[in-house]
């Protein structure tokens, strides 16, 4: 997401000049310098939907004028931004030194020897951080990432239409009889994407099943509870609960179509809350509620989300990278994802701080969220399985496939990943 441009602070959106970049850089034979080495950093992350990039650097910037930080944006996919990660890195390219990296990367990132261990004089300290967002920057009991934000699947809900929010599906889809003519009922992230992994994933253990067994490489997404799961999906699109259009919804579509009071019901992120309330278009400022996500027999079960911020293996200048690592856990950087993205926190403490809860109300909800959520399968072999997941589950919501067809496909493929194949 960013251009490795050492001498001068950019901010850049364009994938294309990402590659140019970053072409001219591999070309100069990087793989890395001394350990403590110093000097100007590039940090790449995906595009900034939530205004913190500009802030952020600044700060950095401010104290650090001979070790400026360059940020470079990817795209808004998460597809394509692992994908880049992993062109740069298969080049052992100097010019990314720091990444951002979702939390399903860590595995497969960390195996294949392209992040630097935070152990020894690259140790930082966790303490006070919530479980969840440390687990997923571990890899083999060693930690490889520095938590930045932790993430939860939230409902947002018309709470002009509801009084109390549904806890189960079956409530939610009979809550929605009571939404006006126009209006649709409840709307996720279902193209062929990471999104429709995240949400087939949330259906499938709010249902009670699992993707994948404890050792991240057994199948057991072949259940009837994870059937269940995936027909709570497949039978929105079929009864009409769900709206052909959210077959191409990412999560900026669908956050549209609930800003601008398409959609009764809601499954994002927490970076929607400032968008709903600050955004002039906003036609829900005052009639949204935020709830857990429901499941099948009561509140259902979020992905885990968030992203950490790694040191590339090949930097040349670990020393600064290390540094901006502690700069982004520290109070600063904390109170910028919090205040201008309202980005979900990894600090426990900054969960039940009053003037939090004051400003950003769903603070609580969203631990609770965050607490109870399941990972996706944490595997080296992670690209195959979602990759299987993304075009069998589309596949089925499309009407296709059956679900019986699909969790069969999806099973063959986890275990041919786990094999080599």
């Amino acid at each position: 997401m960013q251009v490795r441009t050492k001498s001068l602070l950019a901010v850049v959106a364009s994938a294309a000049m990402v590659a140019t970049a970053t072409a001219a850089c591999s070309s100069s034979g990087g793989g890395g310098g001394s350990d403590m080495s110093t000097g100007p950093i590039t940090f790449v992350q995906g595009k900034d939907t939530s205004g913190i990039v500009g802030p952020l650097s600044a700060a950095w910037n401010k104290d650090h004028p001979d070790e400026k930080v360059t940020v470079v944006q990817q795209t808004d996919q998460a597809d394509q931004q692992h994908n880049d990660l992993v062109q740069h890195f298969q080049t052992k390219d100097s010019g990314y030194d720091v990444v951002l990296v979702d939390v399903i990367w860590t595995a497969e990132f960390a195996a294949k020897q392209w992040l630097q261990p935070l152990t020894g004089d690259f140790a930082i300290n966790t303490n006070g951080m919530l479980q969840g967002p440390i687990k997923a920057a571990t890899y083999n009991n060693t930690l490889y990432a520095a938590p930045e934000t932790s993430d939860g699947g939230l409902l947002y809900y018309r709470k002009d239409l509801v009084s109390t929010p549904p806890t189960t599906w079956k409530q939610m889809i009979s809550d929605c009889s009571k939404k006006p003519s126009g209006m649709d009922c409840y709307g996720g992230q279902f193209d062929q994407y990471e999104g429709l992994t995240v949400n087939a994933a949330e259906a499938i253990n709010s249902a009670g099943g699992e993707i994948v067994g404890a050792d991240g490489t057994t199948s057991k997404i072949d259940s009837p509870q994870a059937k269940e799961g995936l027909n709570f999906l497949v039978n929105g699109f079929k009864q009409g609960y769900i709206p052909k259009d959210a077959l191409t919804w990412q999560e900026e579509e669908s956050r549209e179509a609930f800003q601008s009071g398409k959609l009764m019901f809601l499954r994002n992120w927490p970076y929607v809350y400032n968008h709903l309330v600050n955004d002039p278009d906003s036609k829900v400022k005052d009639k949204f509620g935020i709830a857990p996500l429901p499941g099948l027999n009561g509140p259902g079960k979020s992905s885990l989300g968030g992203h950490s911020a790694a040191i590339s293996e090949f930097s040349d200048a670990k020393g600064t990278a290390l540094n901006f690592l502690k700069f982004i856990i520290g109070d600063t950087a904390r109170g910028i994802f919090l205040n201008v993205g309202s980005l979900a926190p990894v600090r426990a403490s900054l969960y039940s701080d009053p003037a939090n809860i004051k400003k950003f109300p769903y603070l609580p909800v969203l631990q609770k969220s965050i607490n109870t959520a399941i990972p996706r399968p944490v595997s080296p072999f992670y690209p195959a399985i979602t990759q299987g997941i993304e075009q069998n589950v589309y596949a089925a919501l499309k009407g296709s496939m059956s679900v019986d067809q699909c969790v069969q496909n999806i099973s063959k493929i986890i275990t041919n990943a786990s094999k080599g194949g």
